[in-house]
């Protein structure tokens, strides 16, 4: 399953590909065409409105709903994200992520501290950021199908 297109650069992208599906199909199509078809997949009557619409969108790295892997606190997680929200005009997010199973947070035989789920701000390019309690960041997630 294919990311969701959210944004011009994407839907360029996703046109590209669409040329190499044809053109490998036997049925070439032109570059042109190809925006119109990831138009019409988008919803939109034609490329210009939607490239109109999605240069506006920003790029955002999680989106509710979204599975989630990596590591938490050096433990590998699976999760889903159930929530967040925009920092500083897109400059970061606070995402909450819901681990399919608790991970322990104590690094310590005698004591435990299971978590379900966690709330970690993450950069507009989607990595983890630093917390003032926490100065090595103590996620590293990989999002998207591939990743679960």
């Amino acid at each position: 399953m294919k990311p969701p297109v959210t944004n011009r650069d994407q839907a360029k992208a996703r046109a590209r590909e669409l040329r190499v599906e044809f053109g490998a199909s036997g049925t070439p199509i032109s570059h042109a065409e190809a925006r119109e078809r990831v138009a019409a997949e988008l919803g939109y009557r034609h490329w210009n409105i939607a490239s109109a619409r999605l240069s506006n969108e920003p790029e955002v790295p999680l989106q509710v709903g979204d599975l989630m892997a990596g590591r938490y606190l050096k433990q590998p997680f699976t999760g889903r994200v159930p929530g967040g929200r925009e920092l500083a005009g897109g400059a970061a997010y606070d995402i909450t992520i819901g681990f399919d199973e608790a991970v322990d947070a104590v690094d310590f035989e005698s004591l435990s501290n299971l978590r379900t789920q966690v709330q970690i701000t993450v950069s507009e390019a989607g990595s983890c950021l630093p917390h003032e309690r926490r100065p090595a960041a103590h996620a590293v997630e990989q999002t998207g199908a591939g990743a679960v």
